[in-house]
């Protein structure tokens, strides 16, 4: 069996556990309970001071999930590094670069950064929101090399809700809104970074579909379609309607990609790999002459092997007024020095 035979075998096997009734999930149990305990010994060593946390001069948002996978962050990160323009802020990205093959960290980050070196995320997040961008492991450089050749009055980090070493003054979760919190185990017994129990402490719980009580709903819907090899070529999805397509996606949760298209009336065949999958020509070139429709995240790894038949959705997150409402409180709170992490 391939590589990527086995990584697609074992992640099928540990969906099955974490969001099944796998019985295997019960034999994992004991270790899910010491990894929890693990978890909550390690936030205390920062909460006491044991550990360094690192506070920036400037606030700092994080935004991050409870579950390993996707929930939906990119586009929200995208959406608030925008408002926040809009509302008169210069803000500044953090993130971790996952899968970056860069030789020395931090890196800054544009819309021509090779994904290769820096991460397909960050990649699609600079062309989007054209914020200054900086990824690597540890946030505190990160935030420091973009305090230097930037001017930033504030911070977006994506992914950080479980980097403890960096202070932070609002949290913004995202949640699944289909998957959830799985069979309600921390790992590796099933989805959970931590308990479901943080969610209490977080600022603002955003969910990517179907929202609980206390929760805001984010909807996504498809901008357009652009042409891999020729972006300013964009379409209205809709061109697509009753076309049968290949739907390509290497990210999380491919079913909800699959299901946007096929809700915007594409007849779609799906062809799913694992997150951040490095693409070669054979997984994306097909015995036919369909469309091949993929996420903005795969297309950015595939300029270089595409051709005119391949195409990817654009993607906008909304949000109910009632959540901008709620930010803007958050946001004034900062800037009159009320609330603190």
């Amino acid at each position: 069996m391939t590589a990527f035979g086995w990584r697609e075998t074992l992640a099928s096997r540990l969906l099955e556990i974490w969001y099944g009734k796998h019985p295997l999930r019960l034999a994992l149990a004991p270790l899910a309970w010491l990894f929890r305990a693990l978890v909550w010994l390690r936030r205390q060593a920062y909460r006491s001071g044991l550990f360094t946390v690192f506070r920036a001069p400037v606030p700092v948002i994080v935004v991050g999930n409870l579950t390993v996978g996707g929930s939906g962050k990119t586009p929200l990160v995208i959406w608030l590094a925008r408002q926040l323009k809009d509302y008169g802020y210069k803000p500044g990205i953090v993130a971790r670069g996952y899968r970056g093959r860069a030789s020395r960290w931090p890196q800054q980050v544009r819309g021509d950064s090779d994904p290769v070196t820096v991460g397909d995320e960050a990649v699609v997040i600079a062309r989007r929101t054209d914020v200054p961008l900086a990824v690597g492991p540890r946030r505190s450089a990160d935030i420091n090399a973009l305090l230097r050749y930037a001017d930033v009055d504030i911070i977006v980090c994506d992914d950080g809700l479980q980097h403890y070493a960096l202070a932070r003054d609002l949290e913004i979760a995202v949640l699944d809104g289909v998957r959830r919190f799985g069979n309600g185990l921390c790992l590796p017994a099933g989805p959970l970074r931590e308990p479901v129990t943080r969610l209490a402490e977080v600022d603002l719980v955003v969910t990517n579909g179907l929202a609980a009580r206390g929760e805001f709903a984010m909807r996504y819907h498809a901008a357009r379609v652009c042409q891999v090899v020729q972006p300013a070529r964009a379409v209205d999805v809709s061109e697509f309607s009753t076309t049968e397509v290949h739907a390509v996606a290497a990210i999380g949760n491919p079913a909800n990609f699959f299901a946007l298209l096929k809700r915007a009336g594409l007849r779609v065949t799906p062809h799913a790999y694992p997150d951040h999958h490095r693409f070669v020509r054979a997984d994306i070139v097909f015995d036919d002459e369909r469309p091949v429709i993929m996420t903005e995240k795969d297309a950015v790894k595939c300029e270089h092997i595409a051709d005119r038949r391949h195409w990817y959705v654009v993607l906008e997150a909304e949000l109910p007024e009632v959540f901008e409402r709620r930010l803007r409180v958050l946001l004034r709170q900062l800037s009159n020095g009320q609330k603190t992490a």
